[in-house]
Parts: C-alpha cells; structure tokens; sequence
C-alpha cells in the first residue's frame, strides 16, 4: 500500500491555510466554493486515490496541499509572471473531481476485504456517482463558482498530461498545446506524488 508522506501530516492545515491567504482578486468566489467543499463535501476527509498515493482519509487534501505548494516552488523559479493566485487556484484544486458532489462522496470505504488485504485497494469508488473523468468533473465543480481563464480551465482539466484516464482514454488533443501553467501543474503533480508521497528517488 503506497500512502507515505515525507512532510508530517499534522501541519496540513496550516498549510492549507496559508494558501487561502494568497487568494485576493476572486476571493468572495473563493470562499464560496471552499464553503461548499469544507461544509457539502468529503473535500476535507476524502483519500486520493483507492490504493495508490495517499489512500488514506484525508489523503487528497494532503496531496492537493502538496500539488499547489510544489507549483509555487516551480512558478518562482520558471515563469514568475504567471499569478500567485491563479497557480493556487489551480494547482490547489485539480483533483477536486475525486470528491464527488454535495453529500456523495467520489471514495468510500471498501468493503471487500480481500481487495483491501491483498491489493491494498483501502477505497472504493461510490457506484451512485455518474461516470465522468474526475479532472472533468473538477473543472464542473470549480467553474461553478469560481470565474476561470482558458489557461486555468486547461490546467484543470488536463493536468495528467499523456497519462491514461480512467482505463485508456488518453489526453492526446492537449500535446503540443499546453500552455505554461498546465506543464508546471503536470510536473508538480508527478513530483509530488512520486517523490514527496511515494518516496521515490
């Protein structure tokens, strides 16, 4: 079961918190949506993934905290004329998809004990949420109360790069055409994930 994390966990949300700060020019939109999240949905406790990188409750804040704090890293060093607040926005919300909607949560518990035990499959996904590729499904819920660009919405919605989606579907239209803020997202989600979570290298 792939759940390591090399930063300790207990300061996420103070990290989190620190990232709502960088938030000015869209911060009424903002703050609705992360009302919604933190008071409809399983935003605050949801893992990332069924058995890979942090397959533990709360495990996609975790990462998502992660994700926004690494593209910030990359931000500064490679294109510092891109926006705190759009890098934010984004990086921080990528994956927001994996959560679902208002009162049905994306993961449950699995309750196969054979998968969890043999496979390390600790979640499920809920058979009542309608199939939708969650970066879609993250790209519904964001602009839904946060007014985006096109280069954010591309970020969103195309931040696993060439990377099969969902058993094959594979983002093949955005190659050759991503703008700067999608390849510093791609980059810091396998990073994070790879390195910071998982350990790598």
């Amino acid at each position: 079961m792939i759940n390591q994390v090399k930063y300790p966990a207990c300061d996420i949300h103070e990290r989190y918190e620190r990232l709502k700060h960088k938030i000015t020019v869209r911060i009424c939109e903002f703050n609705q949506f992360i009302h919604f999240l933190e008071g409809e949905t399983s935003w605050l406790t949801s893992p990332a993934s069924t058995r890979y990188h942090m397959n533990v409750e709360g495990g996609l804040l975790m990462h998502s905290v992660g994700v926004a704090e690494t593209t910030l890293k990359l931000r500064y060093l490679l294109a510092p004329d891109l926006g705190e607040e759009s890098v934010v926005i984004t990086a921080l919300f990528h994956d927001v998809g994996k959560i679902g909607g208002a009162g049905k949560a994306y993961y449950l518990p699995n309750d196969n004990l054979w998968e969890v035990r043999n496979r390390g499959r600790a979640y499920k996904v809920n058979p009542e949420i309608i199939a939708m590729n969650s970066a879609v499904r993250g790209l519904c819920l964001v602009s839904r109360f946060i007014p985006l660009t096109e280069e954010e919405a591309q970020a969103i919605v195309a931040h696993d790069g060439l990377y099969p989606v969902n058993g094959g579907v594979v983002n093949l239209d955005y190659h050759q055409g991503e703008c700067r803020l999608l390849m510093l997202i791609q980059f810091a989600d396998k990073w994070t994930a790879a390195v910071e979570e998982e350990g790598r290298g």
